[in-house]
Formats: structure tokens, sequence, C-alpha cells
């Protein structure tokens, strides 16, 4: 029985950490990837491992073969880049070719040159510590990429920056790892002929992975999704993520760039989506499993040794990769916020580091002392990115909310406005609302708290003016004692209610229509003094059952007039106020005001 504990042990330990430790760690804020990492440096050797000396029944939380877990962790980078694949049309990666090649490619360039100079100088012959820089001037895709995917901002600005930029380094592998070759062997002499070699193994691995996509792959998808059995769709997913990646390994590139092309193959057919949701759950847990396994390599006693070298260490590749990718950036024409925010999250040092440190000491190389060090220091970089992360979204913010205010002080408000309606919030909502406005030519400003939201309106000729709408003040300088009506049409209960309320004891006899999520929110603004509050939920039901009604031949003047019937009904039970209560609720509310 113990050997069969012991042989699950280290399974369940990573099962144990996905499934308990880090969702725990999320509920305090702390990213999946940092948690799996975390984990990973309390059960380490130097932490775990000397406790439990003192106390052996800490050895059940021990992992006792790594090897064994890392063989299966790597296939976490595999089904990662295989989903990037999936999300990337061919199109639209040639739209990219200029980042890709042009930004990306002087990245590595330039990082390489400038950390080579520092690898020389802390003791490395000159073939070692070109291969080693090049290695660091890498960054962290599953980290970045992931955290993007999280967020859903994989299409933003520097979503898609710090893609292209990282795609360029997965195709950086190749050469890197011929150098590593090469200064193993000893050779000095054929170093051009070896490299022409790979890369036409390299091409002709892509263009095969091409051919199969395009000739094999989807008839295959075709034939198993046929059988309408989704165990053998998985298999056959799994099949094509994995064969892609062993067919790139084959010919001298990353498993993972071999699993990319063969995503961008499927990208554009119609199993699309049905693939991301079979791949998702294997994803997450190997990539947990691999981050975990970098938190066990991490010697806690080396860094005590001598924590501010390793720390500088770590902040001399962190500034010197944000520094040239933000250059590199601007003079790209990317914009500052863009150029900033991927140059943060692609300083940081990358998981290939640790596998080009692995291979080259296998073959006899990297015999610096200074190597550990710089270990530990890429795995102090790699913790740092979801830190990072938060420090640039903060440090954007502020700056949004500056120029956001300089944009309020210097803009002309509007005068002398009759009659028009104000329009608090210009997304889905308000832009329907002003186009129905339009089309009965009735004048309407804009008013909404989003800068590039005001930027594009004005750009469309419109009368569109950034400011809180909550505030009394705004509200009069917009023209709301002669405005003939407020239609606020923004998604943020809140603001909406205070919105309503504050307008409400501005301008008694004003109309105004809020936008409502569901009834519960409606009568809140029904008793904040909306004259109508229209709620999502409710419309929706009641245009699916107007369309339903004339579908099975209920007459249209029927079905319309049953759907105003029931949305009167729906405004008494939500309890729409009529004149007399609206005044009321303005006197409670002017009195609440003057007692506060």
């Amino acid at each position: 029985m113990a050997t069969a504990t012991t042989h699950y042990q280290d399974a369940l330990i990573v099962l144990g950490a996905a499934g308990l430790v880090v969702p725990l760690l999320r509920r305090i804020g702390i990213n999946s990837i940092l948690g799996f990492l975390l984990v990973g440096i309390v059960l380490s050797p130097g932490l775990l491992g000397r406790a439990a000396i003192q106390i052996p029944l800490l050895d059940i939380f021990l992992i006792t073969n790594p090897d064994e877990i890392s063989a299966f962790a790597e296939y976490g980078v595999v089904f990662l880049m295989f989903l990037i694949g999936l999300e990337i049309s061919p199109q639209r990666l040639l739209t990219m070719k200029q980042l890709v090649f042009g930004l990306g490619g002087l990245q590595i360039l330039v990082s390489a040159t400038i950390l080579t100079v520092l690898m020389r100088w802390l003791g490395y012959a000159d073939r070692e510590a070109l291969i080693l820089a090049l290695a660091l001037s890498l960054s962290s895709t599953a980290i970045v990429i992931q955290l993007f995917a999280d967020d859903k901002r994989l299409n933003s600005g520097a979503g898609q920056l710090s893609f292209a930029v990282l795609l360029m380094q997965d195709l950086a592998v190749i050469p890197i790892l011929l150098l590593l070759n090469v200064s193993s062997s000893g050779s000095e002499n054929f170093i051009a002929t070896d490299l022409a070699i790979v890369l036409i193994q390299a091409i002709l691995a892509i263009a095969s992975i091409v051919v199969l996509g395009k000739f094999a792959l989807q008839p295959f998808l075709r034939l198993v999704a046929g059988t309408k059995s989704s165990d053998l769709f998985m298999a056959a997913v799994l099949f094509i993520a994995v064969g892609t990646g062993a067919l790139a390994t084959s010919a001298g590139l990353s498993m993972s760039l071999g699993a990319f092309t063969g995503g961008l193959m499927l990208a554009e057919t119609e199993y699309r989506r049905a693939i991301e949701t079979l791949i998702e759950p294997f994803k997450g847990l190997l990539l947990g499993a691999f981050f975990l396994l970098v938190g066990l390599s991490m010697s806690t006693a080396t860094f005590l040794q001598n924590p501010l070298h390793i720390l500088m260490l770590a902040g001399a590749f962190m500034i010197v990769k944000a520094v040239i990718i933000f250059g590199l950036g601007r003079v790209f024409k990317q914009s500052i916020a863009v150029s900033f925010e991927s140059a943060a999250l692609l300083g940081p040092c990358g998981e290939f580091a640790f596998v080009v440190i692995a291979a080259a000491k296998s073959v006899g190389l990297f015999s610096n002392p200074e190597t550990e060090n710089i270990l530990l220091a890429v795995a102090i970089t790699m913790i740092a990115i979801p830190l990072v992360a938060k420090l640039s979204k903060t440090i954007l913010r502020k700056k949004r909310e500056v120029s956001a205010q300089t944009t309020f002080e210097q803009q002309d408000l509007p005068a002398n406005l009759e009659a028009h309606v104000i329009i608090v919030g210009f997304g889905r909502v308000g832009t329907l609302t002003a186009s129905m406005l339009d089309e009965h030519k009735i004048p309407y400003i804009v008013l909404d708290s989003n800068v590039a939201v005001i930027t594009e309106a004005k750009k469309l000729g419109l009368q569109a003016f950034y400011g809180d709408a909550s505030n009394p003040e705004f509200l009069r300088k917009c023209g709301l004692d002669h405005a003939r009506a407020l239609a606020v049409t923004m998604d943020n209960p809140e603001r909406a209610e205070e919105i309503v309320r504050n307008s409400r004891v501005e301008h008694a006899d004003l109309k105004i229509i809020a936008r409502a999520r569901d009834e519960a929110y409606a009568i809140k603004l029904y008793e904040a003094g909306a004259t109508e509050a229209v709620p999502e939920t409710i419309e929706a039901s009641l245009q699916l059952g107007e369309a339903l009604l004339v579908e099975t031949g209920v007459p249209m003047g029927l079905a319309i007039a049953s759907v105003h019937e029931r949305r009167d009904g729906f405004r008494k039970l939500l309890g729409r106020p009529n004149r007399k209560q609206i005044l009321a609720n303005t006197k409670k509310s002017l009195r609440d005001r003057l007692n506060n």
C-alpha cells in the first residue's frame, strides 16, 4: 500500500495544488500562475525539504520524482501555443509580419548584444556568453499570453505587440539550439553549413504541417466528427496538437512552434470553438505543473547566501529588455501605453532559459558557479510578471485619469442649448439611441467619462463632452435646465442610480429614461426619480414573445397590443411613479442632501 501511495504521490500533490491551494490563493487576488510558482517554492527541498527533516510527517508533501512530472508539464506550453494558433488566422499573421520579424527580430538582436557584455563581465567565455544572452533575451510565452487570455485582451494593442515579439522569440529557438550544439562539439568551422541545414529542415517541417493542415487535418476532423463521439473527437484533437509538435521537434524546431502552426491551420474551420473547449482544461493543469516545477527548482539556500546580487541580476535583465522593447515599440509607431505595457510584461525572462541552461549543463557547458544565481534571477523575474502586470495597469490608469482631467479642463462645454436630449454613456445602447434621435432630427449631446469614447464621437462630428455626469454642476453646464430629456444608457447600476437621483433633484419636471439590467435595478431607478426605467431582461422577453406570437400565426396588431399590455403590467408591478410621486421623491432627496 505504501508503494502504491508513493507512486501516485507526485500526481496527487499537483492535483491538490490545482484543485485546492491555487483556488484559495486566487480568492486573495493571487494569479493562478503565480500561485503554482509559490506552491513550488514552498514544496522545494530548500523549504519543505528542510522542515521534513525535523517533522517526518511532511514527507508526504514532497515531490519525489520531478522528472516524471516534467515530461507531462512541457505539454502545457504545447497546448497553450496550439490554442494561440487557433485564435490567429494565417491572414492576420501576415498583417503582423512587420512586428514579428522587424520589432521582434531587433529586440532579440539588441537584447542579446547588451546581455552578452554582461555575461562576459560575469566571467563566461564568448560563445557561452552569447548562448546565455540569447536565452535570457527571450520572454515567458506561457505567462504573458495566459495573462492576456485571462483578461480577454489578446486582440488589444499590447496583446498583439506582445504576441508578435513572443512568436519571433519562439522562432529564434532554432539558431540558439544550433549554437549550443556547435559549442558542445567544439566545432569552429561549419556553423554556416549547419545553420543552413537546420533552417532547411525547419522550413520543410513547417511546410509539411501547412500541407497536412490544408489537405489532411480538416478532412480527418470531419471524418471523426461524423462519428458523433466526443471521446474520439477529443483523442483526434490531442493527436493533432501533439503530433504537429512532434513533427516540428524531429526537424530541430520547438514542439510549441509546431503545435502553434497546427492550430493556425485549424483557425478558420468550423471546429475551432469545439477544439478550444476540449484543450483548455488540459492546458491549464499542465501549465500549472510546469510552473510548479519552476518553483521547485529554486534553491532558497543559494538565494539567502547572496540575495542582493541575485535581485540586482533580475533587475538588470528586466530593465535592459524593457527599455529596448519600449524604444522599439515607439520606433515602430506603437502608442506610449501599448509600448509601456508590452515592455513591462516582456522585460522578465522566460521558461526557455531553464531549458537552455539544463541542456548546456548536460553537455558540460556553463560550469561557472554564477549560473545558479542566474537561474534564480530568471525565476524571480518570472514570478514578478503578474505583479508587474498589475503595476503597469495601475500606472496607465493613473496616466489616463490625468489625461482625462486635462481634457475636461480644456474642453469648451456647450452653450445656449434648448430642447435637446442629453445621452449619458455612449456605448452600444447610447450609440443606437443617438442614431434614432438623428433619424427624427432631435438635437442631442453625448456625455461619457471615457476619453477614448468621446474622442471617437467627436470624429463622427457629434457634440460629445468628457465628464462625470453624476456631478450636478457638470450637468448644469451641459444645459440640464433646458433639456427635453435625459437618457442614461450606461451599464453601471450604481452610477446610473446616482445620476438619476441628482438629475431629478436639479430638475423636477425632466423626463429621465434610464437603462436597467433587470427589474430589481429598475425599481431602484424608479425610486431615484426615473420617468421610465427599461429592464433589459423584461424587454428581451417581450420582444421574444412578440416574435413567437407572430411566427405562430397571431396577427401583428394583436401581438403588438399584447406586448404593450404586458409592458404596462410590468410598469405597474415595478412601481412606476406618477408626477406626484416624482415630486415627493425630489423633495426627499433635497432634504437628505441638506441634512448631509
